[in-house]
């Protein structure tokens, strides 16, 4: 938890720029960004809204994830965001969302 407060500290102070946070359970990844100039939700995204006919890896759901989540925001015309790990460390899943979201269009 210390860790995490410590992130978010550094992360609040560009108010310019929303802040795409992750949080990542054993089953799921879930994906929202965040304006913490108004305190709103912008856009949210998890694994559940994938399409589940193929089989795939935690990391290429991810990466597909991160890919969906830029689609949706550079329709809403957000590019620019501050990227919000959390407590998780920058590894895997959610390295993996985070490389699909500059594929995507977001840029961090």
């Amino acid at each position: 938890m210390k860790r995490q407060m410590r992130t978010r500290r550094r992360l609040r102070a560009t108010a310019d720029r929303p802040r795409l946070t992750v949080f990542r359970s054993n089953k799921f990844l879930y994906a929202q960004i965040i304006d913490d100039k108004v305190g709103k939700t912008l856009l949210g995204a998890s694994e559940k809204q994938l399409k589940a006919g193929e089989k795939t890896t935690k990391i290429e759901r991810a990466k597909a994830l991160g890919i969906m989540l830029a689609g949706e925001a550079v329709k809403k015309k957000i590019i620019e965001v501050v990227f919000d790990k959390g407590r998780y460390a920058y590894h895997g899943r959610v390295k993996a969302l985070a490389e699909g979201a500059r594929e995507g269009g977001l840029a961090f």
